[in-house]
């Protein structure tokens, strides 16, 4: 079986999908007020820059840069981990009862999927393409039409920064002429 390594650049942005066990369930925006929570008591542990991020029901992309860039692991970890323990409890038992033996071998709660994607961003165009897929990722899935819609995503801080016009790929229009 090959051994997986994670690449640590220094000084470089990292491309992180995490999802929840199965995807069956709306974990994150049912409990995005937690989420928020987790991503600040992270926070207060490492220092980290999230450049861009969206959350979804079932799922979250984030490009963030740690100040020690082998420490981004352990800040998916965290995150992880801070939310599920905010969850209620019940909830919790509930989603225990879904999870194989060897999940229970490992600690593992049944929220999350045990691994997640991460892929360090080499240049520019690189995050600027990862961004862009960041902010349209709603619109893939179908939760809303246009990414302005979503608010569960730093759309609106890359367009309060010029970075993107409100109406970045609103498609609404061409839509009634088909």
């Amino acid at each position: 079986m090959p051994t997986f390594r994670r690449v640590f650049v220094d000084n470089s942005y990292v491309f992180i999908t995490v999802a929840i066990n199965n995807r069956k369930r709306q974990l994150l925006t049912d409990y995005i007020s937690e989420f928020r929570l987790a991503l600040r008591a992270v926070h207060q542990k490492f220092k980290f820059n999230i450049y861009a991020i969206v959350v979804l029901p079932e799922h979250f992309h984030m490009i963030l840069k740690a100040q020690n860039i082998t420490e981004y692991p352990r800040i998916v970890s965290l995150i992880k981990i801070f939310f599920t323990k905010s969850l209620p409890s019940d909830l919790r038992l509930e989603l225990s009862k879904e999870v194989s033996l060897s999940k229970i071998k490992k600690r593992e709660s049944g929220v999350w999927q045990r691994r997640y994607y991460e892929q360090t961003i080499r240049n520019e165009s690189e995050l600027n393409h990862l961004t862009d897929y960041i902010h349209y990722n709603p619109v893939k899935h179908d939760l809303v039409e246009k990414p302005c819609d979503w608010q569960n995503s730093s759309f609106m801080k890359f367009v309060e920064g010029g970075f993107y016009d409100v109406n970045w790929c609103d498609f609404t229009q061409l839509k009634n002429y088909q």
